[in-house]
């Protein structure tokens, strides 16, 4: 998952520190200045069985670049979106897609699912299980129109790599199919993500596929906050005005760490695990007020955070952080467009032959909606992400039908959970559940 924020201090060494400020050592780390939170999984066990596919191949860098498409685009919003639930939505499209939008998608991706199959069933199947201590949850579906048939195998495989499973709508009611829908990703991210889709989405005649990925990941800090600690203290928005808003604070020992971009901007990072171990929550920060937070971005890939984790040292911190809930619903297709998957939206240019031959297809709209919450008990985060394939038809009419997806926020490195940029996210004085999200080895979800 990738969130960003505008936090309200930042990393000052505590009193006779004789280290050089670059470095994080014994500190307080307050949030004055945006910043990012990944969320990261570490499924070593995995990975080393499947050495030869990099993080890159393996579609992660996808979603951070679409994370950075949609920060260009919109500097000043609240910005959260799920890398894992991006790619296991477009994985699901590339098991349907022929020709050069295969191509495209499978340039983008920079990995094959013939290739990448297995290690797609295993990351998932060691996510999910239950020796995993934080409770995570992915699954992946598609609605059917009543009587629209699919070619066999893209159903087989879908099944295969995304344990994705078939269900019939009547999509000529589109209230009703719209209800079945958001009812669906409700109870997969535990009431955390509704209302995804709304009636006006579906076409009654031209809408024959909603295919949905969600994700819900529930942790709880190893280290957690302690509620007498929480303060309001001053937070700054994307926008640069100033709110009063609770912060969770403790002084514990982190693994964290400096670096600086190309063009020797420095940034702080830092690791708040959860008490499973496997899953973490990644946070960076600049190091200067005067450092925009869309200037560190861009330095962000897989590559960045296996240095991070490669370079982290523990360190005594007193860290400072929001206590909040960030929403955020994002159209993905100006994102992915702008990346180089044009034509699969293209009802002239589409090839959805792997999907059907007796109709074609084009993917109208791409939807994630994703949510986090962040208190002294942990973190909650949930996404949810839906595309739409419609039906192209002959003269001057074209239809659109939609393929959908839902996924958790969240992102992994070898696997690893990644939250990205929330901008002016609300703090949150109420009381919260036990916090979910998402962190491992490194795979952005």
């Amino acid at each position: 998952m990738l969130s960003y924020l505008r936090p309200t201090e930042k990393w000052a060494p505590l009193p006779n520190s004789s280290y050089p400020r670059s470095s994080l050592l014994e500190g307080t780390m307050n949030w004055h200045l945006p910043f990012v939170l990944l969320a990261t999984v570490t499924l070593p066990s995995v990975f080393s069985q499947f050495n030869p596919l990099s993080l890159e191949e393996l579609g992660s860098n996808t979603g951070i670049q679409v994370f950075n498409q949609i920060v260009k685009s919109r500097p000043h919003d609240n910005i959260v979106i799920s890398p894992h639930g991006i790619a296991s939505v477009l994985g699901m499209l590339q098991l349907g897609a022929d020709g050069r939008t295969k191509k495209q998608l499978s340039m983008v991706m920079r990995y094959g699912v013939n290739r990448a199959g297995k290690v797609l069933k295993k990351i998932n199947k060691a996510i999910v299980s239950k020796k995993n201590k934080d409770i995570v949850t992915v699954a992946n579906a598609v609605f059917v129109k009543n009587g629209f048939k699919m070619e066999v195998p893209f159903v087989t495989r879908n099944k295969d790599v995304f344990q994705c499973e078939v269900r019939n709508l009547d999509f000529e009611d589109p209230a009703s199919a719209c209800n079945s829908v958001n009812e669906w990703v409700k109870n997969e991210t535990r009431g955390m993500i509704d209302n995804l889709l709304s009636p006006d989405l579906i076409n009654g005649v031209l809408t024959k596929l909603v295919l949905v990925n969600a994700v819900y990941f529930k942790g709880l800090w190893k280290s957690r906050f302690q509620p007498e600690n929480t303060k309001k203290r001053t937070f700054m928005a994307a926008d640069g005005k100033s709110y009063q808003v609770p912060m969770l604070a403790q002084l514990s020992v982190f693994r964290c760490g400096s670096t600086s971009t190309p063009s020797d901007l420095w940034y702080n990072f830092i690791e708040l695990p959860y008490h499973g171990e496997s899953i973490s929550m990644l946070i960076a920060l600049p190091t200067e007020s005067s450092t925009p937070l869309s200037a560190i971005i861009p330095h962000i890939s897989t590559k960045t955070i296996d240095s991070w984790m490669s370079t982290m040292v523990p360190k005594r911190v007193q860290v400072i952080l929001p206590k909040f809930t960030a929403v955020a619903q994002t159209d993905l297709k100006e994102p992915l467009k702008a990346l180089g998957i044009t034509e699969m939206f293209d009802p002239s240019k589409a090839n959805f032959a792997k999907i059907t031959r007796s109709e074609n297809l084009h993917v109208s709209q791409i939807l994630q909606k994703a949510k986090i919450e962040v208190s002294e008990d942990g973190t909650k985060a949930s996404a949810a992400t839906s595309k739409h394939g419609v039906t192209r038809w002959a003269g001057s009419h074209r239809g659109v039908n939609r393929l959908q997806f839902s996924h958790g926020v969240s992102a992994c490195r070898r696997p690893h959970f990644q939250l990205g940029p929330v901008h002016g996210a609300s703090g949150d004085s109420g009381e919260h559940e036990q916090m979910d999200d998402l962190h491992h080895n490194t795979w952005f979800v």
